[in-house]
C-alpha cells in the first residue's frame, strides 16, 4: 500500500506539467487559429510577428516546467550572444529533451518565438503539433535517399523572402544516440572507417545534406551558426559507463540535476560552400564535439569530470519569462472548461484540429 502510495506520488511529478502542456494546446491552437483568419487581409508580416508572440506565449510555459519547476541548473561554457541573430543551430542529438535545450538558449536571446525546426517526417502526424510546427515555419525532411532537397530549399526560400526570424534547429546526426542501441553507433563508426573519416565515441557520424541545404539557401541572411554540445549530468552507470540520456518525462521527475551546454559562434565566412567540404568541416565539428564529452565523461581525473573545460556560467531563468505564460495560457484553458459549450469546443479542436491537421501536412510538404 505504502509502496503503491510512493509511486503515484512519484508519477504525479510529470503528470500534472504534461497534462498542462498538453492540455493547453487547444486553446492555443484555436488563438492561433483566429490570428491566422484575421490576419488574411493584413500584410505578411503582422501574421509572423504576432505567431512568434504567440509561440513564445506558449514555449515560455513549456519552460516553466523544464527549468523553474525541475529546479535543473543550466551551466553555460563558451559566448552566446545576448542580441537576436539568424541563426543554424546545430547540435549532438540524445532525447526528447534536446528540443527544449534549444529554447532555454533561444529565451535567453530574448529569441524564442524565432525557433524553427527541422523535424523528421514521421512528426508531420502528430496531433495539432506537427501541423502547427509546419505551420510555424518548421521543415519535416525525410531521411538518406528520400531525403527532398528541392522540397527544403523552397520553403527556406520562403522563409528569407518573407524575412522570417530565424533560429533553425538542426540534429545532423539524423537519429538519437543511445547507449542502449549499440547497433546504431557501431553501424556509425563502420560507416566513418569506410569513408575514412575519423571513429567518434560519444556521437554518431553527422550526415551533412540537411545542414548544407540550409547553410547554401539562407547564407547571405544568417549572422552565424551556433555550434552547440549538451551533455546531461547523472548519464553515466556505477561502472562508469555511459546510460541513456533524460526523457521528457524523467527530466520533468527531477532526475537531471544539472544540464551543460558548450556553445561555439561561428562565422559563415569559416564554413565551406561545396558539400563535399562542408561534409568534411562538419566531422571535424563533431570530433570537437566527442573530444568534449570524453572529458566531460571520462576524463581519468575525476575533478574534471561531468563538466566541460573552460568559464562557465550558472544560467538561471527568472519566474518572470515563464509564470505569465503559464498562468495566462492555464486561465484560457481553465475558463473554457468551466462551460458546456467550452468543453464540447475543447473537444472538437482535438478531434478536427487533429484531422485538418493530418489531412494538410498530407497534401503539403
Amino acid at each position: 500500500m505504502l509502496l503503491s502510495l510512493v509511486l503515484h506520488t512519484y508519477s504525479m511529478r510529470y503528470v500534472l506539467p504534461a497534462a498542462v502542456m498538453m492540455g493547453t494546446a487547444p486553446t492555443y491552437v484555436l488563438a492561433w487559429g483566429a490570428w491566422r483568419l484575421l490576419s488574411a487581409v493584413l500584410p505578411a508580416r503582422f501574421y509572423r510577428e504576432v505567431d512568434d508572440r504567440l509561440y513564445t506565449i506558449y514555449q515560455s510555459m513549456v519552460l516553466f516546467f523544464f527549468e523553474n519547476y525541475t529546479g535543473v541548473q543550466v551551466i553555460i561554457y563558451g559566448d552566446l550572444p545576448k542580441k537576436k541573430e539568424n541563426v543554424i543551430y546545430l547540435s549532438n542529438h540524445q532525447c526528447t529533451v534536446d528540443w527544449i535545450i534549444a529554447d532555454m538558449l533561444a529565451i535567453r536571446q530574448n529569441a524564442l518565438g524565432h525557433v524553427r525546426y527541422v523535424l523528421k517526417d514521421g512528426l508531420k502526424w502528430l496531433p495539432l503539433y506537427g501541423w502547427y510546427f509546419s505551420q510555424h515555419g518548421g521543415v519535416y525532411v525525410k531521411r538518406s535517399a528520400k531525403f527532398n532537397e528541392k522540397e527544403m530549399r523552397e520553403k527556406l526560400r520562403a522563409q528569407v523572402k518573407a524575412e522570417t526570424p530565424m533560429y533553425l534547429v538542426i540534429f545532423p546526426e539524423g537519429t538519437r544516440y543511445n547507449p542502449e542501441i549499440p547497433k546504431v553507433i557501431a553501424d556509425s563508426q563502420s560507416f566513418a572507417e569506410k569513408e575514412g573519416l575519423a571513429i567518434l565515441k560519444h556521437v554518431l557520424t553527422p550526415r551533412v545534406k540537411a545542414t548544407h541545404v540550409a547553410i547554401d539557401t539562407m547564407k547571405d541572411y544568417l549572422d552565424a551558426v551556433y555550434d552547440v554540445t549538451v551533455a546531461y549530468e547523472g548519464t553515466v552507470d556505477h561502472k562508469g559507463q555511459r546510460k541513456l540520456a533524460p526523457s521528457m518525462t524523467e527530466f520533468l521527475c527531477k532526475e537531471c540535476p544539472r544540464v551543460h551546454i558548450f556553445i561555439d559562434r561561428i562565422e559563415l565566412k569559416d564554413i565551406p560552400e561545396e558539400q563535399m567540404y562542408m561534409r568534411r568541416w562538419l566531422h571535424e565539428r563533431f570530433e570537437i564535439k566527442d573530444k568534449l564529452l570524453i572529458e566531460f565523461y571520462d576524463a581519468k581525473d575525476s575533478k574534471r569530470r561531468n563538466k566541460f573545460p573552460g568559464k562557465s556560467v550558472h544560467s538561471k531563468l527568472s519566474l518572470k519569462k515563464t509564470l505569465p505564460s503559464l498562468l495566462f495560457l492555464g486561465g484560457l484553458t481553465a475558463s473554457m472548461l468551466l462551460t458546456e459549450s467550452g468543453r464540447k469546443l475543447y473537444v472538437k479542436t482535438w478531434i478536427y484540429g487533429t484531422l485538418i491537421g493530418c489531412l494538410w501536412v498530407s497534401i503539403k510538404p
